[in-house]
């Protein structure tokens, strides 16, 4: 069997399979990004008040959603793939799970950098530290309707 005859034969689960791939690894990655160097911020706020650990995990653990995100999109896709599947479904799906893929990238890495100007927030002013969560939740925003735009698009394969 030639690469071309194998790719006309499974490039639908390849690429399908690659797109799931795509979400699970690029949201996976701009969430360790942001839940690490948001928790290095975390971590110099508890060193001189710890009994602000519960207030500042809520804003170090904002960033880590967009890797659920992509998760549940890789699943989606890995439980519709069949061996047989047509080499025109498999690009669909690929091209769908993108928007979480790039979306949950970036989002959680600037999520971050949003929750660590929400822990200096908390390390000033305590009482104003719903103001920093709302800050970080803005960015979330657009990483939820990534997430949904991807649903929609998978569903619809």
């Amino acid at each position: 069997m030639t690469l071309t005859e194998f790719f006309i034969q499974y490039g639908g689960v390849v690429l399908g399979g690659l797109g799931a791939s795509l979400a699970v690894l690029m949201a996976g990655i701009g969430s360790a990004i942001g839940v690490g160097i948001a928790g290095q911020a975390a971590a110099g706020i508890i060193i001189e008040e710890p009994e602000k650990f519960g207030k500042s995990l809520v804003l170090q653990l904002l960033p880590g959603t967009q890797g659920l995100y992509g998760f549940a999109i890789g699943l989606v896709v890995m439980l519709g793939l069949t061996p047989d599947m047509p080499l025109q479904k498999g690009l669909y799906i690929f091209v769908s799970a993108l928007p979480i893929a790039f979306v949950g990238l970036f989002s959680a890495i600037e999520q971050a950098k949003v929750s660590i100007a929400g822990l200096n927030i908390l390390a000033k002013n305590e009482e104003h530290q719903t103001k920093g969560i709302i800050y970080a939740v803005m960015v979330e925003t657009y990483a939820i309707l990534a997430f949904v735009m991807s649903l929609i698009l998978i569903l619809r394969a």
